[in-house]
Order: structure tokens, then sequence, then C-alpha cells
């Protein structure tokens, strides 16, 4: 029988759950109201003059290559972190899960980096990436490889690539070393008793056992490359060389805050808006579904 707490005072739960009502409302909601009106709006970067134009600022963004070109950019950049984090940091779940001495100081190391600053983390990398000091262009350029992120946009998405799996790698592996150690363990023994190796048991039990906490690190991973690598970016390429690694996001901080285009840059707010509801949309829809054998 499902237990649930009683208050003998009707307006308690009410007061209790009312400074997170104000923090949403002043943060969340009232934000994406504005960003909603301003995106119909065409203003000068002063505020002082706007005029009404409908979805003129919509019609301009899907007419504007660069625009489409910053989607582009963003799908592979949001693809590569995602599937990239999800496997390190699986990999590294699997493993810290078999050690038996010394597993506390190996599951230490590896939840450190989630503590990291996002700034930080760009400057640490920028500085081990750099084509005239880092050591790991200097590496490169040992087995021939000249390695340049200024002038080669390959090698800058390359760079924030890195730098964001390695900042999200640690949440990662916290969720999936929880999955493994939920997952009962005489399933595991049962499979290994009817000769299966352990390649054949990670991907008929253990893994599909781990599919629900997949997917809803997936959506996790798509939603922090949409927004929160914009520290990342800044701080390494500041979406150069030309716009080769500047996403959607950040698309946003050029148009808005530099280029002084408000109206466009709501617009953009709104769009990014838009797909973060639609994923998590999926998340909650899809993200519950139990694994079944027959």
């Amino acid at each position: 029988m499902e237990k649930r707490a009683r208050f003998k005072s009707p307006w308690l739960p009410y007061a209790l759950v009312a400074p997170q009502i104000v923090v949403t409302v002043l943060f969340f909601f009232w934000p994406a109201v504005q960003a909603l009106y301003q995106s119909v709006l065409i203003q000068d970067a002063f505020g002082m003059s706007t005029q009404f134009v409908w979805f003129d600022n919509f019609k301009d963004l899907f007419n504007d290559s660069n625009y489409l070109a910053s989607f582009k950019t963003t799908a592979v950049f949001s693809i590569l972190v995602a599937v990239l984090g999800l496997t390190l940091s699986l990999i590294l779940a699997v493993f810290a899960d078999r050690i038996i001495k010394g597993a506390t100081v190996y599951k230490t190391f590896l939840i450190w980096p989630y503590a990291v600053s996002p700034v930080v983390v760009g400057v640490l990398w920028l500085f081990m990436m750099s084509p005239s000091l880092g050591i790991i262009a200097h590496l490169l350029g040992r087995i021939g490889i000249q390695w340049n992120n200024l002038l080669n946009g390959t090698h800058a998405m390359i760079l924030i690539v890195m730098a964001a799996v390695w900042k999200q790698i640690s949440y990662n592996f916290l969720f999936f070393l929880a999955g493994l150690q939920a997952i009962p363990k005489s399933l595991i023994e049962a499979a290994a008793i009817d000769g299966a190796g352990p390649v054949r048991r990670f991907f008929t039990i253990v893994f599909p056992l781990l599919s629900p906490t997949t997917f809803f690190l997936l959506v996790i991973n798509m939603v922090y490359a949409f927004f929160d690598t914009f520290a990342i970016i800044e701080a390494t390429t500041h979406g150069g060389p030309g716009k080769d690694t500047e996403i959607l996001v950040y698309k946003v901080f050029q148009d808005g805050f530099k280029g002084g285009d408000l109206g466009s840059a709501a617009a953009q707010s709104v769009i990014l808006m838009a797909i973060v509801i639609t994923l998590t949309v999926l998340q909650f829809k899809y993200v519950e579904r139990k694994v079944k054998y027959s």
C-alpha cells in the first residue's frame, strides 16, 4: 500500500513548495515569456525603440545560411559528445564495478572532473592542445600530426568535443555504475554457468537492463551539449575558426550580446527552448519503459 505524507495544517504543504515555485517562476517561466515576447519584435541595441514584426525573425533565421550551418554544427557536436561520453563512461563503469581493491580511490578520481567549472575545463584543454605550448599538441607533432586548432576547423571541433566529454564523463559514470550495481548478480552468474562469455553476458543481459539509464543519459547529454558547453566554447575557440564551432547557444550570444540583434537572439532562444521541451517529452515518455524478456 502506498504511503503518503499527511499534514494537519492545510497551508503547510503550499508553504513548503512556495520557495521552489517562486524560483521557478522568476528564473524559468518569466524569462521564457520574455523571450517569446521579444522574438516577435525588432528593437535597437539600447531598447529605445521596438517594432512588432510577427514571425519575421523566425523566417529570417531559416533563410540565413549561417544559422542553418550552426544547426549542422550543433548536431555534429551534440552527437559526438553524447556517443563518446556515454561509451567511455560505460566502459569505465564496467571496470569500476569489477574492481575489488582500491575501488573507492578509483571511483573518487573519476568523479572529480564533474566538480570542475566549465570555464576551467576549457582553459585546461586549451593549454594542453595549444599549437605552441600544449603538451598533447607537441606529442601529436612528434608522430607527424600538425595540430592547430586556431586555423583548422576539424581540430577545433575535436578540442571542444574532448573538453565537453571530459567534463560530463563523471556524471554519466555515476549513473552507469549505480545501474550496474542494481543488476541482480544471480542473472550474471546463471549466464556464466550456462557458458556465456563476458562479452555475450554484457550485450545480452547487462546492456539491455541498462537501457532505461542509457536513454536517460542520452537525453541529458544532448541537452548538456546544447546549453552547458557554452562556457567551454567561449574559453577555447570563441566559435572559430570562422564559424566552425559556433553552435546554436553560442550564436544566440554572438547575435544578441555582441551583434545587438535582440529580436533574432530571442527567436533563436525560443527555437532552442522548443528543442529542449521535445527532448524532455521524449525522456518522460520513454525512459520509464521497462525491459521485458520473452
